[in-house]
């Protein structure tokens, strides 16, 4: 009988460590979510946010499979220009007061090559969930000079604006739209081990 308490202990044991979890969190001092849009048909605007925060999970430092919760605080977007900002916060957009944050919550993450990644999760923007793809680029990891371990991860992607409600728009007089559908997102992010 102590036989087989210690044999089922042991396999406990190495099922326990086989499927132990580092976990990262994200560094908001050296990481940012920036966006880009198209303006007036002829131009780029960017913009970003700067309240979010993000944890991973990883089985080891290949981060293979990991998983990653990311939110953002919508009502910190910024675009330079405290109009079009508050605009941003408004109905038309986020509506920051009934939906405050925007998250994503992965579903994979496979290496396609090398330091290439491919990121696939459900991304939710006011009451609007849908799957998204990032590609990303590991950048490695490294131990700063205060003794922390730092990985450090781009990606990038792109959405269609108005299939999370974010519809408003002006039609011009030239012909267009005051702002594309198309929403380019990039994210640099830099996770410290705990």
């Amino acid at each position: 009988m102590k036989k087989l308490i210690l044999s089922i202990m042991t396999v406990a044991s190495i099922t326990a460590g086989a499927n132990a979890q580092t976990k990262w969190t994200v560094d908001p001092s050296h990481s940012n979510v920036k966006f880009t849009i198209t303006h007036l048909m002829v131009s780029d605007v960017d913009g970003n946010f700067k309240v979010f925060d993000g944890d991973v999970n990883a089985k080891d430092d290949t981060f293979q499979d990991a998983l990653i919760n990311f939110s953002v605080d919508v009502a910190t977007v910024n675009t330079e220009s405290e109009d079009r900002d508050k605009h941003l916060r408004s109905d038309d957009f986020f509506n920051a007061d009934k939906f405050p944050k925007m998250t994503f919550k992965s579903t994979s993450f496979k290496k396609v090559s090398g330091n290439n990644y491919k990121l696939t999760g459900n991304l939710t923007i006011r009451d609007v969930t849908k799957l998204v793809t990032f590609d990303v680029t590991f950048g490695g990891i490294i131990k700063d000079p205060w003794g922390n371990t730092k990985a450090g991860f781009k990606g990038s992607s792109s959405i269609k604006r108005t299939d999370y409600k974010l519809s408003w728009n002006k039609n011009l007089d030239a012909g267009g739209v005051v702002l594309s559908d198309e929403v380019k997102i990039n994210i640099n992010v830099e996770l410290k081990k705990n």
